[in-house]
């Protein structure tokens, strides 16, 4: 592949991961959540794209008004900016919780399409302590070095104003964001695995044909003959529509299903693994690990571990 065929095939994947995210920022699922979180817990919720430079928080509710005053000048916005990278990078393996120069707290629980993070569960805008005149003084001192003009008395009224949790009532917010963010990991794989517009007939008999028989054992040739198409042939229509190969295909539909059983906390690992269609639990332990970024025990703890979600209101 050449680098201006990698450089196309780059930007189609972004472009598609912008598409998803926004449709996923639309939903009444996501947009039932934020408002249920906003509202149980006091706290700004937004799903912002990786990589994205929007301003942090945009078009939640509760926002720190400390924040809101920083979020205006270019310098400390930056800061922001900056400091929203840091924990994406931190967030690889799972939710991160980073201070910002003023000592407060933002998290980042990431949102996956299979093996890649296409989003994040942002929230905080909090500290973790009261707030106390040297940290204040602190934050000041930053500020001038940047040559932010501020009004003192209105920064410090919003700063002394800021939300304050214990940091156990935090962490367990936080936990419960890993929670629906792996729900919106599985919409997004089934966005992905069930988008079938202008799909060649050949590829949605494939899909239909892989769907009925997933729990089976499924070789790449008899989905081809079920295609009606020879296997070179359908290996290159199949990528070329769906985005994924024929295998990452099977392991990511076998994935999903098997997070849908386990949305049951009566359903053992083993059980769905099996009915899915993997062959052993080795098998399963690995592609699950690669697909969605943990084991299948850290998913399922993360999924029913959280017992009362109004706990968490102020």
């Amino acid at each position: 592949m050449n680098a201006t065929s990698h450089s196309t095939q780059s930007g189609d994947t972004t472009h598609r991961s912008d598409e998803i995210v926004a449709r996923l920022r639309g939903s009444q699922i996501f947009r039932d959540y934020q408002q249920a979180f906003q509202t149980a817990t006091g706290l700004p919720l937004v799903l912002r794209a990786a990589g994205s430079f929007q301003e942090p928080m945009h078009g939640a509710k509760n926002l720190n008004p400390f924040c809101a005053l920083m979020a205006a000048k270019s310098k400390s916005c930056s800061a922001c900016l900056q400091l929203q990278q840091r924990a994406e990078a931190a967030a690889i393996a799972g939710a991160a919780t980073l201070e910002c120069f003023a000592g407060l707290s933002e998290s980042l629980v990431p949102v996956r399409l299979g093996e890649t993070i296409i989003a994040y569960l942002q929230t905080g805008q909090i500290l973790l302590h009261p707030p106390t005149e040297k940290q204040f003084r602190a934050a000041l001192r930053q500020l001038a070095k940047w040559k932010a003009e501020v009004d003192i008395p209105a920064l410090h009224e919003a700063f002394f104003k800021t939300r304050v949790l214990t940091k156990s009532h935090y962490e367990a917010t936080v936990r419960l964001l890993a929670s629906f963010a792996s729900h919106l990991s599985l919409v997004t794989n089934e966005l992905m695995i069930k988008e079938s517009a202008a799909e060649p007939p050949a590829v949605v008999r494939a899909r239909a044909f892989i769907a009925e028989h997933l729990g089976e054992q499924l070789s790449l040739r008899q989905v081809a003959q079920a295609a009606h198409m020879s296997a070179f042939y359908f290996c290159k229509i199949f990528k070329a529509s769906v985005g994924l190969t024929f295998t990452d295909y099977i392991a990511r539909a076998r994935v999903e299903q098997t997070k849908q059983m386990l949305l049951n906390p009566h359903t053992r690992v083993s059980e769905a693994a099996f009915e899915a269609g993997f062959q052993s639990l080795s098998q399963f332990n690995r592609v699950f690990r690669r697909i969605v970024g943990e084991s299948p025990s850290t998913y399922r703890e993360q999924l029913h571990g959280v017992r009362n979600p109004l706990a968490f209101a102020a």
